[in-house]
Order: structure tokens, then sequence, then C-alpha cells
């Protein structure tokens, strides 16, 4: 494939949705492909001179453009369902992505973008960043320049939240039970000395997850998990269900959590019986928080003059 019959974009090389057609063909023939020689293997076909193919970011960076580039098309594609990611670091097509192949559409960021799973990534990606605004955001046409990087961290950081969601999503409905409780454990629920544990399905009684504070159990919260689609928002029913096995349980303390939201009278009935309610948007900006499922990527420093060192 030679990289001049693509549109071009930026550094004189290919634009990220114009190596989807690529990276799909590839991902097909093999049947699955581990990320770092997937974007080795597309960017090698490109027949790219080898200033193109050698380009860095800057002079300081180790970061080959043209394999990154590919990276955001593979990242693209699974966001869109059209690439799954069937295991840590490897990808294979979808069945939307066959069909995507052999359809008559190109594939094309427009049609990557309409995407239903895509739609929805955005439509998230709103919802987060709208709730940060309504908290008195401070929205300002001339920041300085420590202020403009602090947002545009915080974008990508929403971007990583909303696709965290998608993954939690992919996962078994036992893991996203094993996952509430690590969180929980990880804000410092359980204590020094307590316990965590997730119940058996099979005799749950209502409860998904228990967390001892203390050795001893005398304090102890306890755990509903539910893993709903975003258009499917957990009801007043199972409030009032989660409720009836805290009393059965003599418990004063529960978390609801869930991938989705509440409706306007589970939250109304959830605030009577104290019940704490975390939403799928609040969940995976708590495991970010608390590095659950994450790790940090770049540790970035900022340097301001030392004013009092340069007087007397």
């Amino acid at each position: 494939m030679n990289y001049r019959d693509l549109k071009i974009g930026k550094h004189g090389l290919p634009t990220w949705d114009a190596l989807a057609p690529i990276v799909l063909r590839f991902t097909e023939r093999q049947g699955e492909w581990q990320g770092k020689k997937l974007k080795i293997a597309v960017a090698d076909d490109l027949e790219l001179p080898a200033d193109l193919r050698l380009l860095m970011y800057s002079r300081t960076s180790s970061i080959n453009i043209i394999e990154d580039r590919v990276g955001w098309t593979i990242s693209e594609l699974s966001t869109a369902g059209i690439l799954d990611r069937t295991r840590r670091g490897y990808y294979q097509v979808t069945e939307l992505g066959r069909k995507l192949l052999d359809g008559p559409d190109e594939i094309n960021r427009k049609l990557i973008h309409a995407q239903p799973l895509y739609v929805q990534h955005l439509a998230e990606l709103k919802e987060r960043q709208g709730r940060k605004l309504s908290v008195g955001s401070d929205v300002s046409e001339e920041l300085p320049a420590s202020e403009m990087l602090s947002q545009q961290v915080e974008a990508y950081n929403d971007e990583v939240a909303t696709s965290l969601l998608q993954k939690i999503m992919e996962s078994e409905p036992e893991f996203f039970e094993e996952l509430v409780v690590k969180l929980l454990v990880a804000m410092g629920y359980k204590g020094p000395n307590g316990s965590a544990w997730v119940t058996q399905q099979s005799n749950d009684g209502g409860i998904d997850g228990v967390i001892n504070q203390d050795a001893l159990g005398t304090s102890t919260v306890y755990v509903q998990a539910k893993r709903y689609n975003k258009d499917s928002k957990v009801l007043r029913p199972a409030i009032d269900s989660f409720y009836g096995a805290l009393s059965r349980n003599h418990a004063d303390r529960g978390v609801f959590i869930t991938t989705s939201g509440f409706s306007a009278a589970a939250v109304e009935t959830a605030r009577e019986f104290s019940i704490v309610l975390v939403d799928g948007i609040q969940l995976t900006d708590l495991m970010l928080q608390y590095r659950v499922g994450v790790q940090v990527k770049k540790n970035l420093e900022l340097f301001e003059i030392d004013k009092d060192f340069f007087e007397d």
C-alpha cells in the first residue's frame, strides 16, 4: 500500500481514519493481533520514505508518529465496536467490523463515529464534562498555560474514564462485583484490620459484597452491584429490594453501584433509606482517583519561579 494513495494529514502522513481499512484487513487476515506488532506491521506496509517512517514528534520524543497514529486508529475502532480487545494488548475484528469491510460504504471518520457504541461514548463524555461545568468550573477564553495544560490532562482522563466504563461492560458480571469491592477497599472502607469479600451468587440474599470495617465486624458496609446498559436506569424497586436485604442483615450502611444511572424515584428512595448511590460516571471517576483498573501513564512537572529566592 503506497501511502500517497491515502488521505494525508499532519506531518505529511495518512490520517487515522485513512488507516482504518488497512488496520481492519490486517486484523481480519490474521484473526488476532498484538497491538504493538499490528502498529508496526501497518506502518511498514505504507511504503513510507525513511524520513517519514522514522519521524518522531520532536527531537526529545521517543514516540514514532506513524505508529502512534495507527494506535489511535485501533483505539477509535475499538471504541466503535469494530475491533474487540480479546485480551490484554490483543485485538480482533468484530462481526460489525466484517460487515463494514464487506459493505459498500467507505470506512472513514464519519462512518466510524456513526456507530452506536461510539455515539454512546460521545454522549457519556459530554455528560461527564457537563457535570464538572455544573459544579462551578471556570470557563475562560484566556487561561494561563498551566491551566490550559491541566484542562487538557482532564479531557484526556475523561476519555480514559469513558473507555473504562465500556471495558467494564464487556466483562463478566462476576468481575464487576469483584471490581466494586476492590474499589471500596482502595477508598479505605475496609480499614487497616477489616475484611472484604464478594458473596456467592447462589445465596447472596440481595447482597453482592460485604466489607467489615474492623476486625470484629462491628461496622459493616453492604454492597449491591448492578451492571446495566447506559439506557437502562436503576428504578425504585431495585432500591426497595436492596433496602429489604439490608434490613434482613440489620444493617444501616449500604452502597448501590451501577454502570448506568438512577431514576429520580430511585434517588429519592435511596435518600430516605440512607443508601449511597454511585452511577457509572462517578464509578469510573473514582477508579481513576484511587488507581483501580488504571495506571499512571506519565507524570508531568510544572515549574514556576521561586520569587523568595531572588529577594533579599
